[in-house]
């Protein structure tokens, strides 16, 4: 499968990522053994997750999908080396202080990520949310530190206007720290005005490495989700709602008639378009069967034309 340069960390990896936040939530472990299984099989290698996931569902308190991660890991011998593995620093974890870009939580919440994981490396690390308490110069400090000790192999940030990610890339540059390298923001065929514009333009001129997330508009651009009755269709449902309007609408329909004229699905095109912006390194996509990472399989293969990408750009 086609590899592609992950910004400037010297690392590749296959056209999409794989989105950790339903293990410990919509799977269980013997269901995430299996699609993870699915995933590496079909030839992708880069996993993403958080310490804080997936601390939302009934019963958890976070560091679930890090945990069933950890199992896999350790129930396959030989995979860690085939997988870039991607978690992320900074959310709230429900405890005093255990939240932000601070380099005393830092420093913390990595072992605990690295014990959870059952590894000795995170090959991307991720600061998840702007922290305005802490200085970008002590979080890239940080950062550095877990470089030095080979605990991090590099350093991407998530939730960044391009306002901030151009004052952390000043920091770095004028203080001789670790810059970010990687950029995780939320990005997909409907969602495109905080990333297009000044952020995309600052990511190509400085080669910054982009990994998008609600890829698929939580779930919404599958064609699934079209009217109201449908979002009892599954946990993600109740956050469709604001996508079934005249643009969204119009937006499937331009989905349906790419994905007829190639024998794909909404789904497929959806993510098909996100690999073939300018810039994009890969999409995040998560799956709750093995069948939905064959979807990504055909995706990862689906050559859209000029026309295509003309009538998809229309109800922008």
């Amino acid at each position: 499968m086609e590899k592609r340069a992950l910004g400037r960390t010297g690392q590749s990896i296959a056209p999409l990522v794989f989105g950790g936040n339903v293990f410990g939530w919509t799977l269980d472990e013997k269901q995430s053994f299996a699609v993870l299984d699915a995933f590496i099989d079909h030839g992708f290698d880069a996993i993403d997750t958080a310490d804080v996931y997936s601390a939302w569902a009934p019963g958890n308190r976070g560091g679930e999908s890090e945990t069933i991660l950890g199992r896999w890991f350790k129930a396959r011998p030989g995979v860690r080396d085939r997988v870039k593995l991607f978690t992320k620093v900074g959310a709230d974890m429900g405890q005093p202080g255990h939240k932000g870009l601070s380099k005393r939580w830092i420093t913390q919440a990595v072992e605990a990520s690295l014990q959870r994981l059952q590894t000795d490396h995170i090959d991307l690390y991720f600061s998840h949310w702007p922290d305005p308490q802490t200085p970008y110069s002590e979080t890239l400090g940080a950062f550095g530190q877990l470089l030095e000790a080979g605990k991090v192999r590099a350093v991407g940030a998530s939730n960044l206007d391009a306002a901030q990610l151009g004052e952390a890339l000043k920091v770095a540059a004028h203080e001789h720290l670790p810059a970010y390298q990687v950029l995780q923001p939320e990005y997909n065929l409907y969602d495109r005005e905080s990333f297009e514009g000044p952020l995309r333009e600052l990511c190509l001129r400085e080669q910054v490495g982009v990994v998008t997330y609600y890829s698929l508009a939580s779930g919404f651009l599958t064609g699934k989700y079209r009217s109201q009755a449908d979002l009892g269709q599954s946990a993600r449902g109740e956050k469709v709602a604001g996508y079934l309007n005249p643009r969204g609408l119009q937006l499937l329909d331009a989905l349906d008639q790419v994905a007829e004229g190639h024998g794909a699905t909404p789904a497929e095109v959806a993510l098909a378009w996100l690999m073939a912006r300018e810039g994009i390194t890969a999409p995040i996509a998560s799956a709750t069967g093995v069948e939905q990472v064959e979807h990504f399989a055909r995706a990862a293969q689906l050559a859209l034309t000029t026309d295509d990408l003309h009538l998809l750009d229309q109800p922008a």
